[in-house]
């Protein structure tokens, strides 16, 4: 049976396709529109076993979804580590044959597009995650206003409707009273729809099953926990703790060099190599985020104090303590969310003992 390696290079318009085979000949090449039937028609005239690949980006999942049915294979690779896509000349073409090159040799790494049951929820946290932002760039701008005149804005008196007239009063200039004006609106409506979106989250979070195991979870809350199972979408993707806090940035990596001296005529390796220690910067920053901001809560709550006690008097910094603490969250979450089982705080203590 034959075997096809087909790289993608995709963007809004066009799509660049280079197809090797088995033994690594390059044996076509074409440049398609980025449409649904066309990139169909173009993998259906291919016989045989089809591996395809194209990296992870604004259309990926998409492209999942209409691809995935069509061929055996379909990995959707992560852009950071096509190191080869760097060397050499740059264009659609070079880089869709460096695509198939990489697949045929098994050396890329696939971004996780397996769960539709969380599709709608990813939406919805996207949405959320979206209005906030916008609304607290509004509430800057406001402040900004009042700063560069001189008048303080400490707290959230400022944002409050029922104080507007008095704020504005504050503003001479009939031109910037406008503007202020335009935003204070501006910034009602976006609260409306971030508390409309904010129901929308957890009315679609409460859904899934490990919406009731993460509750349990002391410091998580409903909108961390939506976060959590949009971003992760199974927990059996993870085989161990480890991975997990590699995919979400707590884990702790380290580079040395020179570990080994010549001595005597024989290579013996160094008792202190000089390590440079340091979190993964490859990881999503959503999940981080969550668990970080878990971990500064938890540290002052009745159920994770007294471990965060505990790690501090044993001599750790302040910082390294509330990550020791994230990590172990992110522990918890990753074993209840498999095994179905109840939280119980004095079971995650025993562990951690």
């Amino acid at each position: 049976m034959r075997t096809h390696y087909v790289g993608m290079d995709v963007h809004q318009a066009s799509t660049s396709i280079a197809v090797m085979n088995g033994s690594g000949k390059l044996i076509g090449e074409s440049l398609i529109e980025t449409k649904a039937q066309t990139i169909i028609d173009f993998l259906k005239g291919l016989s045989g076993e089809v591996h395809a690949t194209f990296e992870e980006g604004t259309q990926a999942a998409w492209l999942y979804d209409l691809i995935q049915p069509h061929v055996t294979e379909l990995v959707v690779c992560n852009p950071h580590h096509n190191h080869l896509l760097k060397s050499g000349n740059k264009s659609d073409r070079v880089d869709a044959r460096k695509l198939a090159q990489l697949l045929r040799a098994g050396m890329l790494r696939p971004v996780y597009h397996g769960e539709y049951g969380t599709r709608t929820l990813k939406e919805l946290v996207r949405s959320y995650e979206c209005l906030v932002s916008d609304t607290t760039r509004v509430k800057n701008r406001i402040k900004a206003i009042y700063r560069g005149r001189g008048v303080r804005t400490s707290g959230r008196a400022v944002y409050q409707a029922s104080q507007r007239e008095l704020w504005l009063g504050k503003i001479e200039s009939a031109g910037l009273r406008l503007r202020a004006e335009f935003l204070f609106r501006q910034l009602e409506q976006l609260q409306l729809l971030r508390r409309e979106a904010k129901r929308a989250m957890l009315k679609e979070s409460r859904r899934h099953a490990a919406n009731q195991l993460l509750n349990q979870i002391p410091q998580l809350g409903p909108v961390r926990i939506a976060q959590i199972i949009a971003s992760v979408g199974s927990p059996h993707r993870f085989r161990t703790k480890r991975q997990f806090w590699s995919y979400i940035g707590l884990a702790v990596v380290t580079r040395s060099s020179a570990d080994y001296r010549l001595v005597d005529n024989r290579m013996q390796k160094q008792r202190q190599s000089a390590q440079n220690r340091g979190l993964i910067t490859n990881y999503n920053h959503r999940l981080k985020s969550v668990f970080k901001a878990a971990a500064l809560g938890a540290a002052h709550s009745d159920a994770y104090r007294e471990y965060y006690e505990r790690l501090v008097t044993a001599g750790s910094r302040a910082e390294l303590a509330r990550l020791t603490l994230a990590r172990k969250l992110a522990a918890t979450v990753l074993s209840i969310w498999k095994s179905g089982a109840g939280f119980t705080i004095d079971k995650v203590m025993k562990q951690a003992a």
